[in-house]
């Protein structure tokens, strides 16, 4: 009997998912099998629900199946071809839906492993799915180590799929012929099983405040970002795996918490934030010091810092098609303003501003380009704002930020009767949902190859073809691209279509850096101001502060300035000026890198004090040191430290 221990494969930036089972845990699972009256060389109980009563039990978890068989089916896409079949189970561990390569199928029947078959431990013994659901963690069981010999041709790999106040509300699987699978399968399950319980937490909490935040920004609008709901008074209702790995606490321990105790503020501050602060994320400091970049959607009618709603309008034929409201709304965004707005003095935006002006209501692709962080997405809304599409929704989609397994479904949508049991009329893809608005493609140099092909031909058809669907559904959308990336240089490796490139490169409109920009006084005044109490008068910077900001680059642009201000205004706690010390230390850090901080007294030298080597040599040691005891792993230094990671990586290089 193999009672090896199983190891869970690590995701970058992911929870893990506490972190493996104990060694002794298959033992365990073998020790409770013959509990159960269960012996090695038992036939599979092959005893199936009827086909009546199969339908009434996916009705029961029609909103599981709904939300995870699109999951599926693009799980299924990077499996394919390895003998392998995709499982989904309601929380009793019975199959509720299946996708499988052919040539697997029937093995996988002999041993009763098809929709309706029961698969808890109870039932086949040491399982994937009956341990998973014992132990409420992923596991994956190879060969020998299933109780029942009729299962030793398997390796399983299943993931619980958590609803969203954190009981199991099922679990989805991958097994196959054990000679075949990859180390990785358990990695992709578990991935694919976070995707259907973010799905799950954003219809249950649809009408909570809800934040979204990740001490890495650009993890934001990802899988990894951390979910929380709250009550408008700041009450919390639940969190996503993610914001739990975060926060470190259970979601138990979390129930006695407020967003005040746990973001370190009040709740109205993110309300009024969000009602009056331009786009960009909000620095928010989490128990522990740690601060996170943080967004926020609320759709209740009094809060206004969503992007407002579309007029109410006849459903347009896209949207009828897959039974969606025409005017689906995109991410939350922050209020409109139209292009008058984003001139603010610089000629190189009004030189841009006026470009893309002359065009508005004509069917010309308009391509945004420049760094990250200034402000391609502020002009696209502008740019709808001020269209004839106005009344229409603005859908916008990071090509960047949605998982490659999910991009397919998630921009083309799902035909009626794609998947068996998948939701009535199918689902509406986000091109759909833009018809007769506007979509904007961000970041569309990072779009894969295959999904080039496909969206090359929605623009020249002006029509979408859903998952499992013959039948075209017409769009009319007006759409803007943005991009930071190099473009022609993405068609000379090969990595962006010539035809795709050329389609969208209509009218191009660059927008400058923020170092170049000659208005970053005046965008500073509107980011205090947007930030300032009712009946308060926005704060300013002092002068130290305020020719730091001038001399600085700004690698983040306006997103950075953004944050920075942000942060700023909270340390300054309702002062009337932010002054060095109310600025966060990672951007203090990176100006003193620069060269943009003023001159600071030299500190004291080692051998001013009679030692033999001077101080910052004794600073990279330091670094080094700690470094070294915590293996590389440069956070963990910092924190050892009491420093930055900037800090870190600045002594690392002057080492280097």
């Amino acid at each position: 009997m193999q009672t090896d221990p199983i190891l869970v494969p690590s995701i970058p930036g992911a929870p893990p998912a506490s972190d493996a089972l104990p060694p002794d845990a298959i033992a365990l699972a073998h020790r409770r099998s013959c509990g159960f009256g269960l012996h090695a060389h038992d036939a599979p109980d092959a005893e199936a629900l009827s086909g009546a009563d199969l339908g009434a039990l996916r009705d029961t978890h029609r909103l599981l199946c709904g939300h995870a068989l699109p999951v599926m089916e693009t799980l299924f896409r990077q499996i394919a071809g390895t003998h392998s079949m995709v499982l989904l189970t309601d929380p009793g561990g019975t199959l509720l839906h299946a996708l499988g390569d052919d040539d697997f199928l029937t093995r996988a029947d002999r041993v009763a492993l098809r929709p309706g078959v029961g698969w808890s431990e109870r039932s086949k013994g040491t399982n994937a799915i009956g341990t998973a659901l014992a132990a409420g963690l992923p596991v994956q069981i190879h060969a020998r180590q299933h109780f029942l010999r009729a299962n030793h041709f398997l390796t399983c790999s299943c993931a619980p799929i958590l609803d969203p106040l954190g009981r199991i509300a099922g679990t989805l699987d991958v097994s196959g012929d054990h000679r075949s699978q990859g180390r990785h399968t358990l990695a992709l399950v578990r991935m694919s099983a976070q995707m259907v319980e973010n799905h799950l937490f954003a219809l249950q909490f649809a009408d909570a405040v809800r934040v979204h935040f990740h001490a890495r920004g650009e993890f934001l609008g990802t899988l990894m970002e951390g979910s929380a709901a709250f009550t408008p008074d700041g009450r919390f209702l639940s969190a996503n795996r993610s914001a739990r790995f975060q926060w470190g606490m259970p979601l138990a321990a979390l129930q006695a918490h407020t967003f005040s105790s746990l973001f370190g503020c009040e709740i109205s501050t993110l309300l009024a934030h969000c009602r009056q602060a331009a786009p960009g994320p909000l620095a928010l400091r989490l128990r522990g010091g740690v601060t996170v970049a943080a967004r926020a959607e609320y759709r209740s009618p009094s809060a206004t810092f969503a992007m407002p709603a579309p007029p109410a309008r006849p459903a347009s034929p896209a949207a009828a098609a897959h039974g969606s409201p025409a005017a689906a709304p995109g991410p939350t965004a922050p209020p409109a303003a139209g292009l008058a707005r984003l001139d603010t003095g610089d000629p190189q935006v009004a030189r841009a501003i006026a470009q893309v002006r002359k065009l508005l209501g004509r069917d010309i692709v308009t391509m945004v380009l420049g760094e990250t962080g200034t402000g391609k997405e502020w002009l696209a809304r502008a740019m709808h704002q001020d269209s004839p599409r106005h009344a229409g929704p603005f859908v916008a989609i990071n090509c960047a930020a949605i998982p490659e397994p999910l991009i397919e479904s998630e921009l083309f949508g799902y035909a009626d009767g794609a998947f068996t049991g998948a939701r009535r009329r199918g689902h509406a893809g986000r091109i759909a949902q833009a018809h007769g608005g506007t979509l904007f493609l961000d970041e569309i140099g990072d779009m894969p190859l295959p999904m080039q092909a496909r969206l090359l031909r929605v623009l020249q058809e002006r029509a979408v073809v859903p998952l499992g669907g013959d039948r075209p559904v017409p769009v009319d959308v007006a759409v803007v691209c943005a991009t930071h990336r190099d473009l022609r240089a993405l068609r000379a490796s090969g990595q962006f279509r010539d035809d795709l490139y050329y389609r969208l490169n209509g009218l191009v409109a660059r927008l400058p850096p923020l170092r170049d920009r000659q208005d970053r006084a005046v965008l500073v005044d509107r980011l205090l101001a947007a930030q300032a109490a009712p009946g308060r008068p926005p704060m300013r910077l002092d002068a130290e502060v305020a020719e730091l900001f001038a001399r600085h680059d700004w690698p983040g642009n306006l997103r950075q300035l953004a944050s920075v201000l942000q942060t700023a205004a909270l340390m300054a706690d309702g002062e009337a000026c932010i002054r060095r010390e109310h600025l966060p230390e990672d951007f203090l850090d990176e100006a003193a890198d620069s060269g943009a901080a003023p001159p600071q007294p030299a500190p004291a030298t080692a051998a001013a004090r009679g030692m033999p080597c001077p101080l910052h040599a004794l600073a990279d040691q330091a670094v080094a040191s700690a470094l070294d005891r915590h293996g590389g792993n440069v956070s963990a230094a910092a924190r050892a430290l009491g420093v930055s990671r900037n800090t870190i990586y600045r002594h690392a290089a002057r080492r280097a």
